[in-house]
């Protein structure tokens, strides 16, 4: 019995070891197989790869942005320059505009210097007196140019003829000028359609209008706002002021000053030179007056149709 039973158990022995050899030797043709090893590899490639990917997107990552701020601070640098261009652009732009403005005004005062019948000498306003800032200006010509104490001083603006002042300094190189709203400046003056006559004094404020003193009171039914006023020509029997030529434009009525109890009536004078943007002036010789071309003309016609007669 006892021999039956250790057969028996050798047998289970050499079926299980029989087993297991079997086991491991399909395990050893199984893991033999090259497809295990080439997934293996195939294995190790995707795990080395995605982390060979993530390095590179991370150094790439990094030199883009080392890359991008070198061009920020390279775009920052063009755009200050290029700021910097166009305000010279700009700047240039400006003045070249100030340039044909200024000629544009050179031409319309070298156009009517050639028309004025006087001799005459342009200047340039160059500065204020200090003491006397709403009262005087300064030009740039003098006694060397010509210039002397109490010459009229005109002006062209806007199309219009108009009487500036008078020379109250003569200086070797700059004269001052009071102009016509100076509380001392009067002129003699008259309507250019009415002809009724006057004086025009200052205020000593150019924001003030003009006063035009003394006029006949028959006027008020005939004097309208609007209604030119020109210089007379006449001397003032008192003295004061200066002679100026005739038939230059002083304003404009801007309001009938009228009063019951008065011998006279007196009108509100807007001048037609704006003082504020006065820049050339004219000093005139208003005793030596040159015929109009049209008259010199007409004059000429004249003496040939007298040596024909």
């Amino acid at each position: 019995m006892k021999e039956g039973k250790k057969q028996k158990g050798r047998f289970l022995a050499e079926v299980y070891v029989f087993a297991v050899l079997s086991l491991f030797s399909f395990l050893l043709l199984y893991f033999s197989n090259s497809g295990f090893i080439l997934d293996f590899k195939y294995l190790g490639l995707s795990v080395f790869s995605g982390i060979r990917i993530g390095i590179y997107e991370v150094s790439s990552f990094v030199s883009r942005t080392i890359l991008s701020v070198g061009e920020l601070a390279t775009l920052r640098q063009e755009y200050a320059e290029l700021i910097s261009r166009m305000s010279r652009y700009e700047q240039l732009e400006r003045s070249a505009a100030e340039i044909r403005q200024e000629n544009r005004r050179l031409r319309e005062q070298l156009g009517f210097s050639e028309a004025l019948g006087y001799k005459h000498i342009p200047a340039e306003i160059s500065g204020r007196d200090p003491d006397n800032l709403f009262s005087a200006f300064v030009i740039n010509k003098g006694k060397q140019a010509g210039v002397v104490k109490d010459m009229p001083v005109i002006a062209y603006q806007n199309g219009v003829q108009g009487l500036v002042g008078q020379v109250l300094q003569a200086g070797q190189f700059e004269s001052l000028v009071m102009p016509l709203y100076a509380a001392t400046s009067f002129v003699a003056a008259r309507f250019a359609e009415l002809r009724y006559e006057g004086i025009v004094e200052g205020q000593g404020n150019p924001e003030l209008p003009l006063l035009m003193r003394f006029i006949q009171k028959r006027a008020r039914n005939e004097i309208s706002p609007g209604d030119v006023i020109i210089s007379s020509g006449m001397g003032l029997s008192s003295g004061r002021g200066g002679v100026y030529p005739p038939g230059i434009t002083v304003g404009r009525v801007s309001q009938v000053l009228y009063q019951e109890y008065e011998i006279s009536m007196e009108v509100a004078v807007e001048p037609v030179i704006d003082f504020s943007r006065l820049e050339y002036v004219f000093v005139i010789d208003a005793e030596t007056r040159e015929p109009p071309l049209e008259q010199e003309a007409l004059e000429k016609t004249d003496a040939l149709e007298e040596g024909d007669a």
